[in-house]
Order: structure tokens, then C-alpha cells, then sequence
């Protein structure tokens, strides 16, 4: 297994499968454009094996944080380290470039997830509410 952050709008691409939905290339434009944000990809034989997603988030009273925002691990290559890989993976490049934390927001029923963050150190600050507002596609 090779880790590697991602570059380029092909490699972006190139792990769709991994996401929930297609790829847009003028969306992966603009995610390597932002500061801050980042994609780490396995790779497992050449191919995209898993991926997580990591946004730096800065505040004029705490510094700057780390948020794990996506992680997936395609199927035939799930429980074998991959995803808790690529948890460490982020969690170096969150303490390379400064960040007090890393943190991700799971869904307490996420058994998998819960037990890929676990096995990578993390540390449970206990339940929380995410809302959301949507808005219509235009």
C-alpha cells in the first residue's frame, strides 16, 4: 500500500468510486484550489484503494484544526488496515502543518467507523447534534 495526497484533477477522478457520488472535474478544480484541503489517496497495487479527506479550519481564538471530513475504504480491500492507514496518514500532516487537533464527526451506529477511529488513537468527547440546512440545487 502506498498513501499519497492528491494533486491533480485525475487522481481525483480516478478515486470516484470511492466517494458517494460521481466526480466533477470542475469540483476537484476547485477542492485542490482551496487552502486548507486536502485528499490522501491508497493506493493498492496502482489502483485507488481508500481515501480520506481532511479541511484545515482556522479560528481567530483557537488556532488552526484539523477536520477528517471523508474517509472510505472501497470493499474488497476493507479490514486490512487501509482506513486506519490512512487516519494516521492525515493525523501527521495535521501535526506537520500545526494544527492542535484533528477531529472527524461519526454517527454513533457507525460501527466501522467508530472502530477505524479507535484502532488510530482517537478518544471519544461524546454525543453531539449535527444540523443542517439545505439549500436548492440551481
Amino acid at each position: 500500500m502506498d498513501i499519497r495526497r492528491a494533486t491533480t484533477v485525475a487522481e481525483l477522478v480516478a478515486a470516484e468510486h470511492l466517494y458517494d457520488g460521481p466526480a466533477r472535474a470542475e469540483w476537484a478544480e476547485r477542492f485542490l484550489a482551496a487552502p486548507g484541503h486536502l485528499m490522501l489517496i491508497a493506493y493498492v497495487d496502482g489502483a485507488p484503494a481508500g481515501m480520506v479527506s481532511g479541511i484545515e479550519m482556522l479560528h481567530p481564538d483557537k488556532g488552526t484544526e484539523m477536520c477528517l471530513y471523508e474517509l472510505s475504504v472501497d470493499e474488497p480491500y476493507r479490514r486490512r488496515g487501509i482506513g486506519r492507514a490512512l487516519v494516521e496518514a492525515l493525523r501527521e500532516v495535521a501535526r506537520e502543518r500545526g494544527c492542535y487537533d484533528l477531529w472527524v464527526g461519526v454517527d454513533t451506529d457507525n460501527d466501522a467507523a467508530l472502530a477505524t477511529y479507535r484502532s488510530a488513537g482517537s478518544t471519544d468527547d461524546g454525543v453531539f447534534a449535527m444540523l443542517t440546512w439545505e439549500f436548492p440545487a440551481r
